[in-house]
């Protein structure tokens, strides 16, 4: 193997992991200052149950990546390089062609945050060699082992086309190329954090957007001018507009035989990203200040210093009760997504946004209650149901959510009002942990509990089956902006029908064949 030697001078170290914990362990030889999360991610994609050593399994893809069309004088540079890029976890190749499988579309990961320095920001003219370099290996691995690949039928894209697919048609009489692989763009997050970005920012969806772009642009090249994606409007990387503008005017050159297309888009969570070290797989936030042994990650440490807090005054400002860092959450992941959508040729799924709980809104973390403040917000609303009157109060924080429940009915017997009085009680302790409202009013709407009718006092509802089922309710105009509407009145329901009797009776009442007489219905005057 002549991508072994590439490794000399590198310091190792050898640990015991696992590819998973029911595995037996193994012996892994890595890069020294490598985690050990790689080392597991390098159990896992290492063949057999033996020991492992890094250089060893990197020169087998090397050398089989640079056989037969990538040979001759430019095989040494080439191999050199990506074990370069492996070594300085920039890229790697994905795990079916560490494992020599190729029937499936060739891949790279690419991991972004590698390309940011502390004094230089992102090196967008690095990024370009390094994509060049990778989307050549695709082209020419697509063409020697084109043969090996399983027949792929196109199918439609359930997420729409992006708009780095809607292009011109190809011409009639000229197929379009076939594609050679995929760039799978990574840990995002970490680099807008190395460049002192927020993930949640317009600032950061601007430098992401010229990233892919740029990403996008260089893996089309070659293909035509009708294959180049547009441009972002804005960019707020230093220098990445000028080396965009650069690759544009190369590749945009008109070419009768185009190159095979490589398309660009984002990973899913797998060893080859633990191996590259990443805090979070594709477009994805970082979920978590910490890495995986307790210590700040390293978009944390970034984040903190573009801040200019030292680590002394982040620990200070966290005991003092402030958020130095808020995650962001589903919100801004589908913003990120959004934005994205049309300068990457590969999209993951949509991300829900409805698992962005009150918890995570909130930074409140599980087990941990949340007083109300001595002088609070609120309302008090005066209603009555069915002729039953009753008050119910809220209580607010400060950012207008709601924190207690109090229900009073003034004309019921004691206990009734007792059990309103500890209802509302432990509704607001549940509030105050981080229970969602949406699960209080989902399990109290509608429900059939006491005097039920008219509802006068409260435009929110007209008519309400019980006196919680219009308090839910109104929480739920007031704090959720959803109104539910009025249940069916008890007196519009369906008639039941008469239960059916097994013997078939007349109508009268009165059987023909029986003598004796009825009985006279009438008024009879007692005196």
């Amino acid at each position: 193997m002549t991508a072994r030697s590439h490794w000399n001078g590198v310091r190792m170290r050898t640990v015991e992991a696992a590819a998973d914990p029911d595995a037996a362990p193994r012996s892994v030889t890595l890069p020294a200052d490598w985690d050990d999360t790689a080392a597991e991610a390098l159990a896992r994609l290492a063949p057999g149950h033996g020991p492992a050593s890094l250089p060893t399994e990197a020169a087998r893809w090397i050398d089989d990546l640079c056989m037969g069309e990538i040979s001759g004088p430019v095989i040494r540079p080439v191999a050199r390089t990506l074990s370069c890029l492996l070594l300085m976890r920039q890229a790697a190749p994905a795990e079916s062609l560490w494992h020599g499988h190729h029937d499936r579309r060739p891949a790279f990961v690419v991991n972004l945050a590698a390309f940011v320095e502390a004094d230089n920001g992102f090196m967008a003219q690095d990024f370009v060699v390094a994509l060049r370099l990778l989307a050549r290996v695709l082209r020419a691995v697509s063409r020697q082992k084109a043969h090996m690949r399983n027949g792929e039928l196109p199918l439609p894209d359930p997420h729409g086309p992006t708009r780095a697919h809607l292009r011109p048609v190809v011409e009639e009489g000229h197929e379009r190329p076939p594609t050679a692989g995929t760039l799978q763009l990574t840990n995002l997050d970490a680099c807008l954090a190395g460049m002192g970005l927020d993930y949640d920012s317009e600032a950061g969806r601007d430098a992401a957007c010229s990233i892919v772009a740029l990403a996008t642009l260089v893996a089309h090249s070659g293909e035509g001018a009708d294959a180049m994606p547009l441009p972002p409007v804005r960019s707020v990387v230093p220098g990445i507009s000028e080396v965009a503008r650069a690759v544009w005017q190369e590749a945009a050159i008109a070419t009768d035989q185009p190159a095979a297309r490589v398309e660009t888009g984002f990973s899913a969570p797998g060893p080859i990203d633990a191996l590259l070290g990443v805090e979070s797989c594709g477009l994805a936030p970082v979920f978590s200040p910490l890495r995986m042994d307790g210590r700040l990650a390293t978009s944390t440490l970034a984040r903190l210093a573009a801040r200019g807090l030292t680590l002394e005054a982040a620990f200070a400002a966290t005991l003092a009760g402030e958020t130095v860092l808020p995650l962001p959450g589903a919100m801004a992941h589908q913003a990120m997504h959004r934005a994205l959508g049309g300068f990457a040729d590969r999209m993951p799924p949509r991300p829900d946004a409805t698992r962005d709980t009150l918890a995570t809104r909130s930074g409140l973390e599980r087990g941990v209650r949340r007083h109300l403040p001595p002088r609070h917000g609120g309302f008090t609303q005066k209603a009555s149901v069915g002729g039953h009157r009753l008050f119910l109060r809220t209580g607010e924080y400060a950012d207008g959510s709601l924190g207690e429940v109090s229900l009073t009915p003034t004309r019921e017997s004691p206990m009734v009002r007792g059990l309103m009085d500890t209802l509302g009680q432990a509704v607001s302790i549940g509030l105050q942990y981080g229970a969602p409202l949406e699960s209080y009013v989902e399990a109290f709407a509608y429900s059939h509990f006491g005097p039920a009718g008219t509802v006068e006092g409260d435009p929110v509802a007209s008519y309400a089956t019980s006196m919680l089922d219009y308090a839910f309710r109104a929480l739920s105009d007031a704090y959720l902006g959803r109104r539910l509407p009025d249940a069916p009145h008890e007196d519009m329901m369906a008639d039941t029908p008469a239960p059916m009797l097994p013997l078939d009776l007349p109508e009268s009442g009165h059987d023909d064949g029986d003598d004796t007489p009825p009985r006279r219905r009438g008024l009879r005057l007692v005196g």
